[in-house]
């Protein structure tokens, strides 16, 4: 019996939609390889000679005001940020303009180090413009996003990492320092961030001319208030896409005075690298999540460039905070990875 094609297996929202909304029919569809989330993306071919010949489409299917890319893709757009540009939409779908499918994290492996240095500039360059629009009616970085970032590394990772669910006192250290880490961080002026501005989520769009391609961001419906070194902290200590220091230093010197509060060096630094243990940690646990609740491992070959991040930012961090002391020898007696065997799940809380 003949497997079912692409298209045949297309969502019939889609093809209503492409239908009704842009007068076309599908002739081809590409699944999108996915994310952590449940999102689904699929890129379709369309009949005729008219342009657009493709699209992406972006489906939901637990459609809700937090999935929702308007309105920030438009607050983006007005303010003259590459985004796609959308062409229709329905409950749970978004008809996107199609970028291509080369992201920063793909280019990063295989271009020149001069080349890869001058797209992180570019988008470095783009955080002081996201940060300069007026800040919006937006869920801020808060107390309980951090909070929530402790319990799932206690919950979803430490029993990897230990090989045994966490102890009462490891939680305890684990809550207090990301605790104060919260404290310290929300002291400065919150700005408008992406808030998962890695470089995956950046792609070289397509062009008439390689000099006038340019990154544009997706992946936009998270974006929240949050300090001024978050969106910073999310690229330059990308689990995905390890950087020399070097890079990562003349970035943060380069941009720190370009952002609208121009935080002090020393203040910068502190929260560039208390952001980054909560980022990091946060990722290393979806990753393992991913693993044994999904079964995805994709992600599971990152863990280990987490784990450098995440020791040399708290080394730091603990070295300027003796309040973090503790964390600090928590994540230095970790093992050099954390293996999660395909038929394994921790005995944790879900």
């Amino acid at each position: 019996m003949d497997r079912p094609s692409p298209l045949d297996t297309c969502p019939a929202q889609l093809t209503q939609l492409v239908e009704k909304a842009l007068g076309r029919q599908i002739a081809s569809v590409d699944h999108v390889p996915p994310g952590l989330d449940s999102r689904r993306f699929y890129r379709l071919g369309l009949a005729g000679k008219a342009l657009p010949s493709t699209l992406i489409a972006r489906v939901d299917p637990k459609p809700g005001a937090g999935s929702d890319l308007e309105p920030i893709r438009a607050l983006f757009a007005r303010h003259d940020l590459p985004v796609p540009g959308r062409l229709a939409s329905a409950r749970g779908i978004e008809l996107l303009e199609d970028l291509g499918d080369e992201s920063l994290e793909q280019l990063a492996h295989r271009r020149p180090a001069e080349r890869r240095d001058e797209l992180y500039a570019e988008a470095c360059d783009l955080v002081p413009r996201i940060q300069s629009i007026p800040a919006p009616d937006q869920r801020g970085w808060d107390a309980d996003l951090v909070a929530d970032k402790a319990r799932k590394w206690v919950d979803w990772t430490l029993p990897f990492a230990l090989g045994r669910p966490a102890q009462a006192s490891e939680r305890e250290v684990v809550e207090k320092s990301f605790a104060f880490i919260a404290e310290t961080c929300l002291r400065a002026a919150q700005r408008l961030a992406h808030r998962d501005f890695k470089a995956a989520n950046l792609l070289l769009a397509p062009a008439a001319a390689e000099e006038s391609r340019r990154l544009s961001m997706i992946d936009l419906q998270g974006a929240f208030l949050a300090p001024p070194e978050y969106d910073l902290a999310c690229l330059l200590r990308d689990s995905q896409v390890p950087l020399p220091e070097s890079v990562v230093r003349a970035q943060l010197d380069r941009i720190r005075p370009a952002l609208p509060d121009a935080p002090p060096a020393d203040e910068f630094d502190r929260r560039f690298d208390m952001v980054t243990v909560t980022r990091v940690a946060k990722d290393i646990s979806h990753y393992v999540r991913a693993a044994t609740e999904r079964g995805d491992r994709r992600y599971l070959a990152f863990v280990a460039t987490g784990l450098e991040n995440l020791r040399a930012a708290t080394r730091r961090a603990a070295q300027r905070d003796p309040q973090l002391g503790a964390w600090a020898q928590l994540v230095e007696d970790l093992p050099g990875e954390i293996r999660v065997p395909p038929d394994r799940f921790p005995e944790t809380p879900s």
